[in-house]
């Protein structure tokens, strides 16, 4: 069995000094900030997945909780990749469920975009896919960003189905968030709803695109030909 003492060992040798406190910045872990006191070791994710695909088959899930509630963003994400290793994988550990559930005691520690981006759309998405989608929206209405970010950037799996439906409902739940980064995650999937059918996207943004917060509709609308683009950021639609 591998142990995450082992795990964090191997990345420690590809420690990287310079590109940790570059990443310290990049990921704003400063007083304040929404990664406040996160540390990383600059390392990077070609390499951590490397060491993730090498190693999920014999490293526990206790073990992997272990190396999740880091204060280290590298062990984190390695933990959070060889967990989408192991979900993946047609030779290991089929059934997904286990996955699904240590994300969710684990979401505490799931605590920037990145850790979600990656893997969310990997393991909760094609476990919520054709269930009930409940839990799912709910994270929607939590009085967490991270959670939030969850909710609708899990379904992305579902709109590389063509299934657009609970993209547009936690949009609506997200439509009025504060913060950019839910601003950008939910025009980030509406992009992904028109590069597949772009009449979906324009009939979600038609009745609302006017009030909807301006980074939420650039990225949303990003694709767009140069005219339409302009009409909408011009509101004249």
């Amino acid at each position: 069995m591998v142990l995450a003492e082992t795990i964090k060992s191997k990345l420690e040798v590809l420690a990287n000094p310079e590109k940790a406190k570059q990443l310290e910045r990049f990921f704003k872990t400063g007083p304040g900030q929404y990664g406040e006191g996160d540390k990383f070791l600059g390392i990077t994710i070609p390499e951590q997945r490397k060491i993730a695909k090498l190693n999920f088959r014999d490293c526990s899930l206790d073990q992997l909780s272990i190396l999740i509630m880091s204060e280290v963003h590298d062990h984190r994400m390695t933990a959070l990749l060889m967990l989408v290793a192991g979900a993946e994988s047609r030779t290991g550990r089929a059934d997904p469920k286990p996955y699904v559930e240590f994300y969710f005691r684990h979401l505490d520690w799931i605590n920037n975009w990145d850790l979600i981006d990656i893997t969310c759309p990997k393991i909760l998405g094609p476990w919520f896919f054709e269930r009930d989608r409940t839990k799912l929206v709910e994270l929607a209405t939590a009085d967490n960003l991270w959670h939030q970010r969850i909710s609708i950037i899990s379904t992305y799996y579902f709109i590389r189905q063509q299934d657009y439906t609970t993209t547009f409902e936690i949009a609506d739940i997200l439509f009025d968030h504060s913060h950019d980064l839910i601003h950008k995650a939910v025009g980030w999937m509406l992009r992904e709803v028109g590069n597949r059918d772009p009449q979906a996207e324009r009939d979600y943004l038609d009745p609302c695109y006017k009030s909807m917060p301006r980074t939420m509709l650039r990225y949303a609308i990003e694709k767009f030909p140069e005219e339409e683009r302009l009409a909408y950021l011009h509101g004249e639609i």
